[in-house]
């Protein structure tokens, strides 16, 4: 059975190593027969600062209303970006912050500690590159890049489960090594 599946690069870097995961992703999911959608952060007008948090809700730019529009869409995302310094790109944080609002990801339940998860019923799979090897990120950093998209965000509206697949270290890695990296980005496509 087919998905409807939506890809989000957050690396701002067009022509980076994970625009290309982005797309062996994307060819292996369309070759199993999904309908897939793509978004480049770093092609998007938007203001990523929330700039008065959640007391004064800013107006959506279009390309974020059209994000919005994907992410109901979609059954599964997928996001590709970077760990920079830990976490995710500046770029993709901001996306979160303006798109992932309340009334569209969340809503509070009024006098409760509880709330809603508006975006319960998709699942999501997160491809990360990075400049250490993995078993450092999980073992010496403890991955708050990780644990942030996971749990305080995707989870915590509701999307679940959330699968995580790291690649690195990047900057040395071989040409052999990033084919099969490619290789098994475009897999995870064919298995969304």
């Amino acid at each position: 059975m087919s998905k409807r599946i939506l890809v989000i690069l957050g690396n701002p870097n067009d022509n980076s190593f994970c625009r290309a995961i982005a797309d062996a992703y994307i060819k292996g999911a369309e070759a199993a027969g999904n309908e897939v959608q793509f978004i480049s952060l770093g092609k998007l007008l938007f203001d990523p600062i929330l700039h008065e948090g959640y007391a004064k809700i800013q107006p959506l730019e279009p390309d974020l209303v059209a994000a919005q529009e994907a992410i109901s869409w979609a059954q599964h995302l997928v996001f590709v970006y970077p760990i920079w310094w830990g976490a995710t790109p500046a770029l993709l944080k901001g996306f979160i912050d303006r798109v992932f609002l309340p009334g569209f990801a969340f809503k509070y339940r009024e006098g409760s500690v509880f709330w809603d998860r508006l975006l319960a019923g998709r699942t999501a799979h997160l491809f990360a590159t990075m400049g250490s090897p993995p078993w450092y990120y999980r073992w010496v950093v403890r991955m708050p890049g990780h644990n942030e998209m996971k749990r305080a965000i995707l989870q915590f509206s509701g999307v679940k489960p959330v699968a995580i697949t790291n690649f690195g270290p990047v900057k040395r890695s071989t040409q052999q090594q990033r084919e099969k990296w490619l290789s098994k980005a475009y897999k995870c496509g064919m298995g969304a």
